[in-house]
């Protein structure tokens, strides 16, 4: 059900604004569309929360992107150990890109992304209303994009990120035109997400619903007295669809919550593939062992070679020091034996203490890894690099070990 705007007239900067009124559970939510590079949205923004009366205000962010608004230098304290232990290093790296994507929107347009976001968050707490980060973790919905495509498709988003990183010339005033007008999400992967529904759906339509659902649930904890108003403030992108969502949902909000905050299984079929083949060369080895010593000797050997060899190899691209060159030889082989960390992480970690990254490495982390030199010369992304160069050198190397040792038995 829509409600009427307010008697007193809009102010000039709200005139051509995209703003929806929609009464729910009793709440009515002032939903405005935002573009996330631009100094107008930013403006309507503080212009709305001057003219009208509000009791919360609910943003277009998670809990991390709020953060890293609030302190934009948290990064810099982040523990790398840590991370590569804990399995985040694609995402940190991820998280990086796209920073460096946002970084050259605001040295073009003169206006940080998000800063309409920063804004609601300023008046909400000067004016000491409960603030709702109202978005799914950007982290979840990159990792329901990645498993939303197939595998070959996975090749062109990664190639698409990696462009927008190195890419030298200017966005053209059209295209940033674009970004004004959707989603920053969609925004960097713009060319898939317009051809993919299912990524589409992963990026905008599941938040569509996510943050509707948020909304209700927030609005059910806040003991206010009806009618309560909320101003939402989330890209243009998704106004239409969450509004549509917050007025035609029937489910129950904190189960659609949790139903698309899972983060996806991980696909089987490649951990079951990679046991099998181990399994095949290691059979493979016993056998030779079984006709006669020498034989074995050079089949572990080369299991030894192969895989320890790639992974140093992949080191030694990523030029890292010689101790994390040699803990990459020495982890990939015994890898099946030692389920855990994964020899790239073993190598990142080696490569991390002795040289422990600088103050003056995340100083000029971003500026750092938009060129290619950058991400050898900076010690954090070069940690990242290794991570990830040694990871694949291993998985060369035991295919490569596989064909070699099967074919000296053929």
């Amino acid at each position: 059900m829509s409600v009427p705007e307010p008697a007193l007239p809009l102010p000039a900067v709200l005139q051509d604004q995209p703003i929806e009124r929609v009464q729910r559970d009793g709440v009515e939510y002032v939903v405005l569309g935002t573009a996330h590079v631009s100094r107008t949205s930013m403006e309507a923004v503080q212009a709305l929360l001057e003219h009208e009366r509000f009791d919360a205000v609910a943003v277009e962010l998670c809990e991390s992107r709020a953060q890293g608004m609030r302190d934009p230098d948290a990064f810099k304290r982040m523990d790398l150990f840590q991370v590569i232990r804990q399995g985040k290093a694609g995402m940190v790296a991820a998280s990086l890109v796209l920073s460096t994507f946002q970084k050259r929107l605001a040295e073009q347009s003169g206006i940080q992304p998000g800063a309409e976001m920063k804004a609601a968050m300023d008046g909400a707490e000067a004016r000491g209303l409960p603030l709702w980060l109202v978005d799914r973790e950007v982290g979840t919905t990159l990792k329901r994009a990645w498993h939303s495509v197939g595998f070959w498709q996975r090749f062109g988003l990664l190639g698409g990120l990696l462009a927008s990183v190195f890419e030298r010339e200017e966005i053209e005033a059209g295209e940033i035109e674009k970004l004004k007008q959707g989603d920053m999400l969609e925004s960097a992967f713009s060319e898939f997400a317009s051809e993919s529904q299912p990524l589409y759906q992963s990026l905008i339509g599941e938040r569509d619903a996510y943050m509707a659902a948020r909304l209700r649930e927030d609005a059910a904890r806040t003991a206010t007295d009806t009618p309560r108003r909320v101003l939402v403030v989330i890209g243009a992108g998704h106004l239409r669809g969450m509004c549509q969502a917050l007025r035609d949902g029937h489910n129950d909000p904190a189960a659609t919550v949790a139903a698309l905050a899972q983060t996806p299984p991980k696909a089987r079929w490649p951990k079951w593939l990679a046991v099998g083949l181990v399994l095949a060369v290691f059979a493979a080895i016993a056998f030779a062992f079984h006709r006669n010593a020498a034989l074995g000797t050079q089949a572990l050997t080369a299991w030894v070679l192969f895989t320890g060899g790639f992974a140093a190899l992949g080191a030694v691209a990523a030029g890292a020091h010689p101790l994390s060159i040699l803990a990459a030889f020495i982890a990939a082989p015994i890898k099946p034996f030692r389920p855990g960390i994964p020899a790239g992480g073993i190598s990142a970690m080696a490569e991390a203490w002795v040289r422990r990254p600088r103050v003056a490495d995340f100083d000029t982390l971003r500026d750092d890894i938009v060129h290619w030199s950058g991400w050898w010369k900076n010690r954090v992304a070069r940690t990242l690099l290794n991570f990830f160069l040694v990871s694949l050198g291993t998985i060369v190397g035991e295919y490569s070990a596989g064909i070699h040792i099967l074919r000296s038995l053929v």
